[in-house]
């Protein structure tokens, strides 16, 4: 590929037209510079002033080869995040990646953007232990939360003091005498402002996987988990208590109820049982449930509404993911596992 240099001479002045381009130091584009034509030779630089200018190119010489230069000026970088997603769009269309890939990618990407604040779970929403309370009591919120790790306050939900691992209350089944205070590991308190980059690498540096999020006021916000964290990036990581999502958000149970996505609408919920349960402040029969029991939903509970039963099966973060549903007055088995 050759580029092509016109010459001109106009009223007494030479001009050089040439493409300004990553392979000659320049930016893309056409570049001009300004000879004057003069009968008097131009002088001949100093000794000194030679060395200095060798030394001053030597400085700023580009390392770049010529190929590497050419595959830049045909194909420029992307410049922004969107352009960057674009390519990545690109290349799963060419088959140079998979759907899968692309998503992960794309979910790095954006993470880099987003804070603790923007995927924590608020604080109304967290399973909290009390310091104070008897051990059945304890070991009823386990059972019914399913969670691994419990923020633990003292006095005021505000006053968090610890960490409860759920496998260490095994410890106090054997050896009722031990402190529960004995057993709490140190909390991890991050602003809400925390980029998630910097929450993972520490996450993965502490060996701790849990951290309590803090407003700018010095309160509670929430918590974020690592896992809340790596959904950003491989989507929604399922648990046990999951159920596929190829299996839609309503289907029949053998004991004649049915199992309900708690992010199902609620006019789907009210046409396929046949009731009236619109509400025009809530879209999905999670959220509309929430809101008539008055609290956020526990495993295990059960709530009558429209003519049916809901039964929580499993909570994610404080919101129901799954409802087990059946007329009122049906018998049913209830299966929490």
């Amino acid at each position: 590929m050759g580029f092509e240099v016109q010459i001109f001479l106009v009223s007494g002045r030479l001009i050089s037209a040439c493409w300004r381009s990553t392979i000659f130091g320049y930016p893309y584009g056409l570049a001009t510079t300004e000879h004057t034509v003069s009968d008097t030779p131009p002088s001949r630089p100093s000794k000194h002033e030679g060395r200095h200018d060798s030394k001053h190119e030597t400085k700023h010489e580009d390392k770049r080869g010529f190929l590497q230069k050419l595959a830049e000026m045909l194909h420029p970088g992307p410049d922004s995040t969107d352009e960057l997603i674009e390519t990545l769009v690109e290349a799963q269309d060419n088959e140079v990646i998979g759907a899968q890939s692309r998503e992960m990618l794309e979910g790095v990407i954006r993470m880099a953007d987003m804070t603790a604040g923007d995927v924590m779970v608020a604080a109304p929403r967290m399973d909290l232990v009390n310091i104070n309370a008897p051990f059945d009591e304890l070991l009823h919120l386990v059972i019914d939360t399913a969670h691994s790790r419990f923020p633990v306050y003292e006095d005021e939900k505000e006053n968090i003091i610890g960490i409860l691992m759920a496998k260490d209350l095994l410890k106090l089944q054997r050896a009722p005498e031990l402190n529960i205070k004995a057993l709490l590991r140190p909390a991890v308190f991050v602003p809400e402002s925390k980029g998630l980059n910097d929450l993972l690498r520490e996450f993965r540096g502490n060996r701790n996987h849990l951290a309590i999020v803090i407003d700018e006021f010095g309160r509670t916000a929430g918590l974020i988990t690592i896992e809340d964290v790596l959904e950003q990036i491989v989507g929604e990581i399922e648990d046990e208590f999951d159920i596929a999502e190829d299996e839609g958000d309503i289907f029949g149970l053998p004991d004649r109820s049915f199992r309900v996505s708690g992010e199902t609408s609620v006019e789907r919920v009210s046409e396929a049982f046949g009731v009236d349960l619109q509400d025009a402040d809530f879209d999905t029969i999670g959220g509309l449930v929430a809101h008539r029991m008055g609290h956020v939903p526990k495993r295990g509970e059960g709530f009558a509404l429209g003519g049916l039963q809901f039964t929580v099966l499993h909570t994610k973060g404080g919101a129901v993911r799954w409802f087990k549903v059946a007329p009122v007055g049906v018998q049913t088995s209830l299966d929490l596992t």
